[in-house]
């Protein structure tokens, strides 16, 4: 089968197109710098439980939360240690999300309170009902009362939803749909900016510094963006690929999504170009290459030389060549004391090129898993985590060691399960679109062998897979003391990009899906 996918909605776009408020980003780069204080001063004199969690979450939601992280971090100890109203079932919710999600090991006992003997949830108005809701995602395993309090919110705010005024309607439509933990952080942003303007009880200075902190992000994605297109140019003219999809705006929009904070521009553009690779060997394994090729190729990049280029079938030698030299520049501009980085790069690149070879062989011999266990032990490796993973970390400062390049090359269970969460969440959405051709079989023809069910039963069976791989993953962040907070939270970023891709369909081949979103990241600035 050859490949259908729409061409570029993009094109060149980004090469010429500036924000209309970069001829202002002086000023506006001087006045972000006072806005900045003022709202330190305010985090500062912030001294009740109650106003300081409502600080801290608005800071989050408004993607503020980078500029201030020593003191919030601060803070959240006194909450952590604090009394505070534990009849308050809002209050209780609000400080369970964001002290598990900011790493702290609080207990979800502390909802056992709320409940009656039928395990319904007691005086629970709409405010309360939602901020419970959004906190019991993030639940862990056996979490008994936070799988309750899911299924219980849920039924109430659907019951309430109609009767609600259009501002609170927006809110718990947005939650039900998808809720606050799991939402792309600049996604987020953006929407939830246009929301707390409407707010009565908002700080103009904090509302100022959060649309000028979006627009001057955005001014950064664009010159990203201009830089990776460049590059993308390059690799399609000299590689001479005809079937090579035509989606670097895509994959920087999905990887920004991971790495949203400035200070990670170097992860950005790293897995920009490590996306954009991957994603033609993907295709010539899946699709344009014979086997022979394919393995020649496997076999390529192992050896990891330019003297491998006589291995390979005339139309990817520039291609593999332009691979080895993206690399070198990598450790170029990594400098020497970081350079060793591309190493455990090479590395984790060469794991899942041998899962795709895997996959490959299953292909050719018509062999389908006899478990989904079976298959997830290829091809949770074969989506990508480790290597993006290690992508992602080799460009962030705040990554001191070797110690965790060393620790990705371990296969750790975090980044095993962001894996199986990435695959099942892309089989669903593409297992129908794949299987019309020659393709090795997805999770769902596993699930659907396995257990003797039917596609639809299938897909509607591994959504509560991919519930528990985000317990997994909350597990085993909170679990990872031994790393920088840093390493477990892209991981949660990953997730959350991903499970934005994959939503609705696969939104990096029907990019059209994610037009709008693009759009409103990179294009439009807010007034």
């Amino acid at each position: 089968m050859k490949g259908t996918f729409h061409p570029s909605l993009w094109g060149d776009f980004f090469l010429t197109y500036q924000p209309p408020s970069s001829a202002q980003e002086t000023q506006m780069q001087e006045r972000a710098e006072v806005l900045r204080e003022q709202v330190r001063a305010i985090i500062r004199d912030s001294n009740e439980i109650p106003k300081i969690l409502d600080l801290i979450i608005t800071l989050e939601r408004l993607g503020l939360d980078y500029l201030y992280e020593n003191e919030i971090n601060k803070l959240l100890d006194v909450v952590s240690i604090s009394d505070y109203d534990d009849d308050n079932l809002h209050l209780v919710s609000l400080r369970f999300y964001l002290l598990r999600k900011n790493g702290y090991d609080v207990s979800s006992d502390v909802f056992l309170n709320f409940q009656d003997k039928k395990g319904d949830f007691i005086n629970a108005d709409t405010r309360s009902l939602l901020s419970l809701y959004n906190a019991a995602y993030l639940r862990t395993h056996g979490e008994k009362v936070l799988d309750g309090a899911i299924s219980f919110a849920t039924i109430h705010l659907l019951r309430e939803f109609k009767h609600l005024n259009s501002p609170d309607a927006k809110e718990v439509s947005a939650a039900l749909d998808t809720p606050l933990f799991r939402r792309v952080g600049t996604l987020e942003t953006r929407n939830y900016i246009l929301s707390y303007q409407k707010e009565a009880t908002r700080n103009e200075a904090i509302l100022e510094l959060a649309k000028l902190n979006f627009n001057l992000l955005q001014l950064r994605f664009c010159e990203e963006l201009k830089g990776v297109t460049l590059w993308w140019k390059e690799l399609y003219g000299r590689s001479n690929l005809s079937f090579v999809r035509d989606r670097i705006v895509e994959v920087y929009f999905w990887m920004n999504g991971s790495c949203y904070n400035p200070q990670y521009s170097h992860s950005r553009i790293i897995l920009t170009k490590i996306t954009a690779f991957i994603t033609i060997i993907d295709d010539i394994f899946d699709t344009y290459g014979s086997t022979q090729e394919s393995m020649k190729l496997q076999e390529a990049i192992k050896r990891w030389d330019e003297s491998a280029v006589a291995l390979l079938p005339e139309y990817m030698k520039d291609f593999y060549l332009y691979l080895l030299e993206t690399f070198s520049s990598f450790e170029n501009e990594l400098g020497h004391d970081k350079s060793y980085r591309v190493f455990y790069l090479k590395e984790t690149l060469k794991k899942l090129v041998q899962a795709y070879a895997d996959e490959l062989k299953w292909r050719d011999e018509h062999y389908v898993p006899k478990t989904i266990s079976e298959h997830l032990e290829v091809s949770s490796t074969s989506i990508g985590p480790f290597l993006l993973a290690c992508a992602a970390y080799v460009g962030m400062d705040d990554i001191k060691t070797e110690e965790t390049f060393k620790w990705v090359l371990d296969d750790p269970q975090l980044i095993k399960s962001l894996g199986v969460f990435v695959r099942l969440s892309n089989d669903i959405v593409s297992t129908k679109r794949e299987q019309a051709g020659d393709h090795s079989v997805s999770t769902v023809q596993c699930y659907m062998k396995e257990h003797g069910t039917t596609m639809h039963d299938a897909c509607q069976q591994i959504k509560g897979l991919i519930e528990d791989s985000w317990k997994d993953m909350l597990e085993h962040s909170l679990a990872a003391k031994n790393q920088p907070m840093v390493v477990s939270q892209t991981i949660l970023h990953f997730a959350r990009a991903s499970g934005n891709m994959y939503k609705l369909n696969d939104g990096y081949t029907a990019s059209d899906t994610i037009k709008d979103a693009i759009r409103l990241l990179f294009v439009e600035p807010i007034e």
